[in-house]
Formats: C-alpha cells, structure tokens, sequence
C-alpha cells in the first residue's frame, strides 16, 4: 500500500521558515518523481513545486521560486520542502503527491 506521511507544519510568523518532510512507503521512492502541492481555505490545488526521481531537477511555481527548495533523500525514502521568507499567502494545507495520490497532508499557517 502506497503511503505519503507530511509533517513539519505549524505556525510561524511572516518572514519565517518551516521544513517539510513526507515519508513515503509501499513503493520503489526513488524511481519516481515527487511533487508538493498545497490548498489555501477556500481555493482549489496549487502545484508548488516537483522533483525528479534522482533529485538533480527541481521545478517551482512562480510564487514560491526563490524562496522554497524541494529536494529529497532516496536512502531514506523522504521527500522535503524547505520554505523561508514565508508570507501570509502561503498559508495553506500543504500535500506531498505521486503515482496519482496524495498525503494526508501538514497544516502551515503564516500569520503575526
């Protein structure tokens, strides 16, 4: 069974940083590409970024870029995204996804 476990959410206050982690298992992790997406209150998916299967590419959306970075530890089968300078509007659920499916995701909230 493909499991996808987020964690390192919480609150912080603009201009912080949060790391996130997702510990994959059920499936060969380093064959796939991974991806973070996220969903505000009341909004629909965002893609954030995406990381390819060895982790010597990495995409990121416009609003992120700069300021995340997706990588990743295929001995330890975790996927990671290191947030800094966070702003208000990044306030979101945040889902590590692949194969179609997504993590039950990690709550980040930014806000003074």
């Amino acid at each position: 069974e493909v499991q996808l476990v987020e964690s390192g959410g919480g609150l912080v206050q603009p201009g912080g940083s949060l790391r996130l982690s997702c510990a994959a298992s059920g499936f060969t992790f380093g064959s796939y590409d991974m991806s973070w997406v996220r969903q505000a209150p009341g909004k629909g998916p965002e893609w954030v970024s995406a990381i390819n299967s060895g982790g010597g590419s990495t995409y990121y959306a416009d609003s992120v870029k700069g300021r995340f970075t997706i990588s990743r530890d295929n001995a330890k089968n975790t996927l990671y995204l290191q947030m800094n300078s966070l702003k208000p509007e990044d306030t979101a659920v945040y889902y590590c996804a692949t194969l179609g499916l997504w993590g039950q995701g990690t709550q980040v909230t930014v806000s003074s």
